[in-house]
């Protein structure tokens, strides 16, 4: 059983970009090496060639790489400048537990290549194991389910000499690609530009899990990987994307690997605006371990942005109220809801919020916001709400 939290989202928007050339971007990138697969067992992983700087094309200047080995993650204090705070509202999220071991995943469709889910350090993943190149979509009602502004997140573990995964954006025939990476990047008609993680030691940045998450509004695309801002494109013009698509160059020995994918639309509401409307604040921003009550670090935009609210409002008084959704036993889902509704009070104590302005309940799955008869329902009914008391 997990919780979530959120707040408010940045989100962006690209420029207008034709099928053909968006291959002619990230794709070719990828594409260039296929030659050499063709003699070689294990291809060496692309290489993106950073763009010609322009006016308007600002570049993150790249961060210190902290250390992280394959099973553990990096400290909240690592996490202390990151401003990423996910989408109101989760339209898509997968995290590859429902699906059984060797099997294609049930939320998703195969458009091309080769996919299954398995198992890694005990956990499940999506590996894209074959194909040039392997395509596939996630399952959404909607036929078209992106809105500005929105937010991707997911897990990837590049492999030595393995591809990085690419994310192509499309409305209609219209598409733009994203690589995350080492050197991340974004290829559309107008705009083609690198970005770069840490010190650039690609050597370094595989053989372990990093979190990518990319957000999207009005014209504006950031993305994130692991605690850094990587990549920002300021201006990509009136694209407005509709439906998503995940692509690569598989390998059957070096397959492309991700897991806890979800996409989330809306914000641009502050939390004091939604306090003072709603009398409460619905969050899926803070991100728990499975089954536990502890916070992830990547959570800290979301926390950093409680933080704030909070000291800028010091007569402000709240109920942090956990809640879950109904899968497993209701007394079991009722203890988690309340340790993680404490797990997010001592995190905002600890950055400096009284704790006599701060109560807490767990809700269990008592006060669903949706059935739970979906994924999506059940991603939207695991939260956290912040009711205003004073």
């Amino acid at each position: 059983m997990r919780l979530q939290v959120t707040a408010v989202v940045l989100s962006c928007a690209l420029a207008s970009s034709t099928t053909a050339w968006a291959q002619f971007g990230a794709l070719k990138k990828l594409g260039d090496k296929v030659a050499e697969k063709a003699g070689e067992k294990k291809a060496e992983p692309p290489k993106a060639q950073p763009p010609e700087p322009t006016a308007d094309a600002k570049k993150p200047q790249p961060a210190e790489q902290t250390e992280q080995t394959a099973g553990s993650q990096p400290s909240y204090k690592v996490y202390q400048n990151y401003d990423f705070v996910p989408g109101d509202t989760i339209v898509f999220e997968d995290d590859f537990r429902a699906d059984q071991d060797g099997e294609f995943p049930a939320h998703w469709r195969l458009k091309s290549g080769q996919a299954v889910v398995n198992k890694m350090q005990g956990e499940p993943v999506f590996a894209l194991t074959q194909g040039n190149y392997v395509v596939v979509e996630p399952r959404v009602k909607a036929a078209r389910y992106l809105a500005d502004p929105f937010t991707i997140e997911f897990d990837f573990y590049p492999k030595p000499g393995s591809y990085y995964p690419l994310i192509y954006l499309q409305a209609g025939d219209v598409e733009a690609s994203l690589q995350v990476g080492i050197e991340p990047s974004i290829s559309a008609p107008d705009v083609s530009l690198t970005g770069r993680y840490g010190n650039g030691d690609d050597a370094a940045f595989r053989d372990k899990w990093h979190h990518a998450a990319i957000v999207f509004k009005g014209g504006q695309l950031k993305m994130y990987e692991d605690q850094y801002r990587v990549l920002v494109a300021p201006d990509l013009g009136a694209f407005k994307p509709e439906t998503l698509t995940f692509r690569g160059i598989g390998d059957p020995d070096l397959p492309m690997l991700i897991r806890n994918v979800r996409i989330a639309n809306g914000g641009g509401m502050t939390m004091i605006d939604k306090l003072t409307k709603d009398g409460r604040l619905v969050t899926h921003g803070i991100l728990f371990d499975v089954n536990k009550a502890t916070i992830k670090p990547e959570s800290m935009g979301t926390i950093r942005q409680l933080v704030s609210m909070l000291k800028e409002n010091g007569a402000l008084q709240v109920e942090i109220g956990g809640h879950t959704d109904a899968d497993g036993d209701a007394a079991k889902n009722m203890t988690l809801s309340q340790a993680r509704a404490d797990a997010v009070k001592k995190m905002l104590v600890d950055e400096g919020i009284d704790a006599a302005r701060l109560t807490t309940k767990g809700y269990g799955a008592t006060k669903p916001l949706e059935p739970n008869t979906t994924p999506e329902g059940k991603a939207n009914n695991r939260r956290v709400e912040l009711t205003k008391t004073k």
